[in-house]
């Protein structure tokens, strides 16, 4: 697999050369100035499901805070009273708890969903950001695609 391409002006790693994205210096604690303890708890839930998986880099951005293995796996946004979030699967799932689903290849398909608290972070939000991990490693790549 090809190495990690960084960025010179900010220092983060893209799978791809030349990535486009807006580099930022927002901090982490930026996302919950405002919001209520269970935001915060909700998504200390999803960084501990997310690391069952493996070591998880976690990059604060201007709008979101995204999970990222080799490439980002997963991105949250912290609302007053609910997080919205997404995962990015190689497959179409499909679960009542889908805001929707966009398919931008056939191969990363991003899966939106809303929490409210930390309870709904369950055994099936914890399947979807296991299977987004490896998509984040890029194990997804190495199957053909039907």
């Amino acid at each position: 697999m090809q190495s990690l391409w960084t960025r010179p002006k900010c220092g983060r790693a893209f799978a791809n050369r030349n990535q486009f994205h807006f580099c930022s210096n927002v901090r982490l604690e930026d996302h919950f100035v405002g919001r209520d303890p269970q935001v915060i708890a909700t998504f200390d839930a999803l960084l501990a499901a997310a690391q069952k998986s493996g070591a998880v880099k976690v990059l604060p951005e201007k709008t979101r805070i995204a999970f990222q293995v080799r490439m980002s796996f997963a991105a949250f946004s912290m609302r007053r009273h609910w997080v919205d979030g997404h995962v990015v699967l190689a497959r179409r799932l499909e679960s009542p708890r889908f805001r929707r689903i966009d398919v931008i290849s056939p191969r990363n398909q991003v899966h939106v969903f809303r929490l409210q608290e930390p309870s709904e972070v369950d055994d099936e939000v914890e399947r979807w950001l296991h299977e987004a991990y490896s998509v984040g490693e890029q194990k997804h790549l190495k199957t053909r695609v039907r």
